[in-house]
Parts: structure tokens; sequence; C-alpha cells
């Protein structure tokens, strides 16, 4: 039986097709969705608890609509992408009177791991209000941090997966793409860093720097159920210098390019930035290139 195309390491032969049409010819008013579903249920897809298997049934029939082996009904309606269209975060009022002095006068520092909690709202609407990149949802793995002096906050810590291509940490790392591929995972970005406006204490931001990644990756294991041995970020040095990231001992591992990374171009078109990283084990390599 001649095959028209491949699905999923599935062969899809013209009888298989000829049963698709049938099935829209018979229920020319239903939606997409509806003949997917009625697909599974003719070849019996499910999924081990039951389940109708009908996004994978759908993928096959719009590849097959792309591919001029059939003609779906058009589309009746689109729900609203919660990812593409996502509310700002709102306004976050808090004392905002100056804390100063010196470091030792701010008492014990708490740190507090607000990802999934009351907290977080509070997290991003200062995030927005406060960075001048102001908030943005990561992706991936992701942890949030509140530092407070007493009943205040005075720092913000942002971090997620890591990015997936970035040359300067790969060479640092010794890495192949199968070994990225592989261990990408026990990388963490620090996507943001706030010290909040009110706040003026010397040596603050490389100090709670330094005790945020001693804990990190104890946090990201409670979390997501395995450790992170690597840490990276981007500084843009139009704006900064990253004295707080080297005085907590990060090291340079090189430059971005400029390009990021849908560049179709090959020419920059954003600023470039420092890429420094900080293993946070001793035996980070033998654990990354395993």
């Amino acid at each position: 039986m001649e095959t028209v195309l491949t699905f999923r390491g599935r062969p899809v032969t013209a009888a298989d097709v000829g049963v698709i049409r049938e099935l829209i010819a018979a229920y020319p008013g239903e939606s997409r969705r509806r003949l997917s579903q009625r697909l599974c249920e003719a070849w019996e897809w499910r999924q081990a608890n039951g389940a109708l298997r009908d996004m994978v049934a759908r993928g096959l029939m719009l590849a097959l609509d792309r591919a001029g082996h059939i003609e779906l009904p058009a589309v009746k309606w689109r729900p609203p992408n919660p990812l593409a269209v996502r509310a700002r975060p709102g306004p976050i009022e808090f004392e905002c009177t100056p804390v100063s002095g010196k470091l030792r006068e701010l008492g014990a520092l708490q740190f507090r791991q607000v990802r999934r909690t009351d907290e977080e709202r509070c997290f991003n609407g200062l995030l927005e209000q406060h960075h001048y990149l102001g908030y943005s949802q990561p992706v991936g793995e992701q942890l949030k941090f509140m530092v407070y002096a007493g009943s205040r906050p005075v720092a913000l810590f942002a971090w997620s997966s890591a990015a997936r291509h970035l040359s300067p940490r790969d060479r640092y790392l010794g890495w192949s793409p199968a070994v990225r591929q592989r261990n990408l995972r026990f990388l963490a970005y620090n996507t943001r860093y706030l010290i909040l406006p009110w706040v003026n204490v010397p040596y603050l931001a490389s100090h709670l720097l330094s005790r945020m990644t001693r804990m990190l990756s104890c946090e990201w294991e409670k979390v997501y159920g395995h450790p992170v041995h690597f840490a990276e970020t981007f500084v843009d040095t139009t704006r900064h210098r990253g004295t707080c990231y080297r005085a907590a001992n990060w090291v340079m591992l090189g430059r971005t390019q400029g390009r990021g990374k849908d560049d179709l171009t090959h020419r920059p078109n954003r600023t470039i930035k420092d890429v420094l990283g900080l293993p946070l084990v001793a035996d980070f390599r033998e654990r990354l290139l395993s």
C-alpha cells in the first residue's frame, strides 16, 4: 500500500487518507477538534489512561491538509493565547524610606523562594516597576527569590533554565552538542538581579549574590528533583560593569555576538553583553561532561 507521508514514525497510507476523507465528508459541519476525536474513536487511538489521543490525530490531519491530501474545515474558533497576550504585573506598594548604613547593621537577611506562593505577585510587580528590563515570564524551570531585612524586601533574584546555545560557555565547559543537550538542565541562568532602589548598603550586592549561589543547587533540587552545578548570566556593559558578580568570584567567559537566538541576518541587532559564569561545585566539569 502506497505511503503518502510518515507522521511520528508511523507510515500513513493512501487507505488511511481515504478513511479520513470519508470521515470529513460524513460530518461536514463539525470542528477540527471533533473530527480528530472521531478519528481516534475509529482507530482506537488512546493514551494509557484511556483518554483519546486527539491532539496527535489533529496533528496528523493538519499535516495531511498542508500536504494537499485532505481538506479540513475552516477553523471555527481560536482560543486566546495567554503567553502571547500576557497582562503586565500591576504596581506594588511598599515602604520606600531609604535603607542605608553598614551591611552588619541590616541584621539577619532572609531568602524566600516565592515561586508558586502568595508572594510571587509581589515579586513580579517589584521587578516590573524597578528593574530597567521590567518583568518577563521565564521559560522552563525557574525559581524566584525575595531577600528580606526584617519585614522589608531589599533584593530580588530570578533564575531560569540556561540558554541552549551559548558559545563562550560551551567552550569554557568543553561541551560537545551531544553533551550539552544531555546536561543543560544542570545549569541555571540568572535572568534578573535587583537591589531595590531605596537600598544603599555598601557590599550588599556581592554579599547577597554569594549567599544566593551557595543555596541555589539545594533549592533547585527541592522543586525540580535535580541539582544545578553551574550558573550563568549576561551583563549589559552599556549600563553596568558587573562589579558585584566579579566580587562574588564569577568568571568572564566571553561576549555575546549581539544577534539574539532568532537572528536571520547574521548582523548585530542588540547590545553586546559580557557572559559570566560561576561553578557551583568543585568538580563541575566532571559532572557536566559525564
